[in-house]
């Protein structure tokens, strides 16, 4: 782990060198997945702490002649000296599982400019327009310290909208003759837009387009922002300043807004992270296609199967057994103790200081265990007596039970002596209590269960 952990710091710190091979890479570390990419997005983003990076999302029907716009925006970019990265989502091939129609072929012309990198990800049945690695693929072009971030949907229809949650600027893109151009920008499309284009006005019915989205627009409740409507013909190039002015003109008004705007975003995708984490974590403890296969056994032989997919989760969560949850060591201070541990590969899950014990705690995942390390704020605290009786080491080893309360009245009814006799409330809001060193073979041992409601 620490090895990998390095290569990921030392590849990053190639990319933010502005070496395109090692972008390239840690694009396609990301896009497989795994601890590798995780390594890598953990190195990125402390690469991007003080970045201002700002992401600009394209969306919009089939046919609409987004590449082509984002290609001539991405040029006036250039131009103003702007860095500018591009994620083109693509449609997913049927034969590779890769994009098809990528959008390096059409912008292929644009690569040798070393300020512009394009990637096409392929959507691989995700709906909402976009990949699921795609916020992360511009979390890592973004580490090459790019100003702009361009990202295109694959074009799908009205769902559309999950751009909105990973973008700074959505610029819904629309076109003349494309049928009911109401219909068109009717749910998710016209709530999401911060930018309307009309891009191919050199056709008939430029005009139609504008009047219905403004007689949308009549009907909205806002006195922040209502969306200007840009006409464009991207071929030729034009329409595409004016694009800009309105970009420049969102991100001024918006100011106040746009932080707010990331953390909402965060909020989902964190949930989502969270999620795809559970669900690799799952696979490996037999939440799996081939376990599921044994169990799918038992259901037809006559198993309740809803019973049966609650116990398979329980022993995923190892909610039915008892596990040891950590090992506290005392420490005199946590800031050098930590710069051991972090270069086994460990870093910090939690970190608190908890004012009724005098303590600061401080949490780093082991496995499916952890390492607490306990720094006393107080000399004549508990870890405080005990750094000066014994010196730096293992103070206890906490053990999780599934009901604490349960566990401490059968040790009290056994007559086992407890450190203190009632349940309490720790670091990270677990609640706890202690065995004396005396009955557990010379080792303070500590009970740990889960935070009530």
């Amino acid at each position: 782990m620490a090895t990998m952990i390095r290569e990921a710091q030392e590849l990053v710190q190639r990319v933010r060198e502005g070496d395109v091979r090692s972008l390239g890479r840690a694009v396609s570390l990301v896009e497989e997945g795994g601890p590798a990419a995780m390594a890598v997005l953990s190195a990125c983003h402390a690469a991007n702490a003080a970045a201002k990076t700002v992401r600009i999302g394209f969306t919009g029907p089939p046919g609409a002649g987004k590449s082509t716009l984002v290609n001539r925006y991405a040029r006036l970019l250039r131009a103003q000296g702007e860095t500018v990265g591009v994620a083109a989502v693509d449609p997913t091939s049927p034969f590779h599982g890769g994009a098809i129609l990528g959008d390096r072929i059409r912008m292929q012309g644009e690569q040798e400019d070393a300020g512009l990198y394009i990637r096409s990800v392929a959507t691989r049945g995700m709906l909402g327009g976009l990949a699921a690695a795609t916020a992360d693929i511009c979390t890592v072009i973004e580490a090459s310290g790019k100003s702009r971030m361009l990202i295109e949907t694959v074009g799908v229809g009205q769902d559309e909208v999950e751009i909105a949650r990973l973008a700074d600027v959505t610029v819904v893109v629309m076109v003349p003759g494309m049928g009911d151009d109401v219909q068109s920008i009717k749910a998710g499309l016209m709530e999401i837009a911060d930018i309307f284009v009309i891009n191919k006005c050199d056709r008939e019915g430029a005009e139609r387009v504008e009047s219905d989205i403004r007689a949308m627009q009549s009907l909205a409740e806002t006195d922040v922002w209502t969306p200007p409507i840009v006409r464009t013909t991207a071929i030729a190039g034009e329409g595409i300043a004016e694009l800009e002015a309105g970009v420049q003109r969102y991100l001024a008004q918006r100011a106040d807004g746009l932080q707010r705007r990331r953390q909402s975003a965060w909020g989902g995708r964190l949930l989502q992270m969270a999620q795809r984490e559970l669900l690799r974590q799952g696979e490996a403890r037999g939440v799996n296609a081939a376990n599921m296969e044994m169990q799918a056994a038992k259901v037809a032989a006559g198993a309740n199967p809803y019973e049966l997919v609650q116990d398979v989760v329980r022993n995923a969560l190892g909610a039915t057994e008892m596990h040891l949850d950590h090992l506290g060591v005392a420490v005199k201070s946590i800031a050098e103790a930590r710069r051991f541990y972090e270069t086994l590969g460990l870093r910090v899950e939690h970190e608190e200081t908890v004012e009724h014990e005098q303590v600061k705690t401080v949490m780093l995942p082991l496995g499916e265990s952890r390492i607490e390390l306990l720094e006393p704020t107080a000399a004549d605290s508990v870890i405080g007596k005990y750094l000066a009786k014994r010196g730096e080491g293992l103070h206890h080893i906490a053990v999780h039970v599934a009901d604490v309360d349960g566990t401490m009245q059968a040790m009290l009814a056994a007559g086992i002596r407890l450190v203190n006799a009632e349940v309490r409330t720790g670091a990270g809001g677990h609640r706890y209590f202690f065995v004396h060193p005396a009955n557990t073979g010379g080792v303070l041992l500590e009970i740990v269960g889960v935070k009530t409601a």
